[in-house]
């Protein structure tokens, strides 16, 4: 491995665990995928959240929250559990990233609030840069990515810059310093996991969410980009 190669955990959240996500990869795997987009020789350690299962992050040099369809307002131990992590890995320093559920999570945990979206937001969704961190140089104006969520942040923490925005999602992503970075989007998720997973939803949510995640699936979400992102916040 070389010598500047990082070591990642990452506490995966999702809570389905029905045929659908069986016949998919986890998100543990979605994540070591899109980090190995640009950087292939790091290591990706993956620790199942709902099982109460969390590392020492000291011993990481970076911690990734995934999504879940679970809310970080769940009475469930592990959620509880989860947002203690998150302000232990910030107390100590271990730059942290958090996607969807897991930007929440990053939100409640250090004073922020989150409430229920006016509606599902399901496809590619665009969302706008309003302040650039020195690890987002490269990254579009406008970022597209890929959405499944009916939650979000509707207040940031003391001291959060707002760095993405949009009207469906007014604090779609934000930063406290060099390392704390989340977003409300899922950079790991695939055009053809958001195809399936808008498939799979068909019936479940309402028709016009439906129809709205299929007409943005035209879209080119831009993970190759956000991979070289993250690569570069964890390398400090």
């Amino acid at each position: 491995m070389a010598s500047d190669a990082k070591r990642l955990a990452v506490l995966m959240c999702n809570t389905d665990v029905s045929e659908f996500s069986a016949r998919h990869p986890r998100d543990g795997d979605k994540f070591r995928a899109l980090i190995a987009l640009a950087r292939p020789d790091w290591a990706v350690d993956v620790f199942d959240a709902t099982q109460g299962v969390f590392p020492d992050v000291a011993g990481f040099d970076g911690v990734i929250v995934t999504g879940s369809p679970a809310s970080v307002h769940d009475p469930d131990p592990w959620v509880a559990q989860l947002l203690d992590v998150i302000r232990d890995t910030v107390a100590q320093g271990v730059p942290l990233f958090g996607a969807c559920f897991g930007h929440q999570a990053v939100a409640l945990a250090l004073g922020g609030r989150v409430e229920r979206s006016r509606a599902w937001v399901l496809g590619h969704w665009q969302t706008r840069v309003v302040a650039r961190a020195p690890w987002m140089a490269g990254l579009p104006d406008v970022l597209v990515l890929a959405a499944a969520h009916n939650e979000q942040v509707t207040r940031l923490p003391d001291g959060a810059e707002l760095l993405t925005t949009s009207d469906d999602c007014p604090n779609g992503g934000f930063r406290i310093g060099d390392r704390v970075w989340t977003t409300q989007y899922h950079p790991e998720i695939t055009p053809e996991f958001i195809a399936a997973l808008t498939d799979h939803l068909g019936g479940k949510l309402p028709a016009d969410v439906i129809a709205t995640a299929r007409a943005t699936l035209a879209r080119t979400p831009d993970r190759a980009a956000m991979a070289g992102a993250l690569a570069r916040f964890f390398a400090g």
